[in-house]
């Protein structure tokens, strides 16, 4: 199975300071054909305005993995942690037991990030914070684990789930292939630029694709494209 859900097809709400568009339901959007895809419960694709974001605000139970695209976002949280990630890099949350914590475009210029909340394969533990770099060159032509629960992703970042997010970056008329430990996994790609085929489905940037039932998914590029995958249970 292949899906594409484009991006005109997916929940929003402008609030000004925040443009927010949802590919699961989510806060006032509800669709009952996408409140997951396996343990992939939120994926938001936020434009967040400078100087602005959101408020302290607590968590629990939800691994919180957010992809910068554009700008920087910076993070505080009641265990004390605090650290700005830029585009292209990574931070994670693994909200444990509960965790407080904000995000704010402290920049001069717009933060589109992505976000994405993977539903844990055990609740409680302690939470915990974690940021990193991501050179997009080491994801050229490949996809590169930026954050897993899978044994021997050891560069990724870590979270508590069965899943992984990758990413990698492809060049117009190149390919790439994700082979899935099984063909049950759920798959869910989002270009965050460009266009690609996946057989004979077309996906232009911030449109879904969900995929399931395959041994080994290969997308083409039709234009230089950034790719971010989630292989969940």
């Amino acid at each position: 199975m292949i899906e594409l859900r484009p991006f005109e097809t997916l929940g929003s709400a402008n609030h000004g300071w925040l443009n927010a568009n949802h590919h699961f339901s989510f806060a006032s959007y509800h669709d009952p054909a996408r409140v997951n895809w396996g343990a992939l419960r939120v994926w938001n694709d936020d434009t967040i305005a400078p100087g602005t974001g959101f408020p302290t605000h607590p968590h629990s139970d939800m691994e919180i993995i957010t992809y910068v695209r554009k700008g920087a976002i910076t993070h505080r949280d009641s265990m004390g942690n605090e650290g700005r990630t830029e585009a292209g890099d990574v931070q994670v949350m693994s909200a444990g037991n509960g965790v407080a914590h904000s995000e704010y475009n402290l920049e001069g210029e717009e933060c589109t990030l992505f976000q994405l909340w993977i539903i844990p394969s055990e609740r409680g533990g302690a939470p915990s914070w974690g940021a990193r770099k991501f050179p997009k060159d080491d994801r050229a032509g490949q996809f590169v684990p930026l954050a897993s629960g899978v044994a021997n992703d050891d560069d990724a970042l870590p979270i508590r789930t069965d899943a992984r997010v990758l990413g990698a970056t492809v060049k117009a008329g190149e390919s790439v292939t994700y082979t899935p430990r099984d063909a049950s996994r759920h798959l869910y790609l989002v270009p965050a630029t460009g266009k690609v085929r996946i057989e004979d489905v077309e996906a232009k940037a911030r449109d879904g694709v969900a995929i399931t039932q395959r041994a080994s998914v290969t997308i083409t590029a039709l234009e230089d494209s950034e790719l971010v995958l989630v292989d969940a249970a």
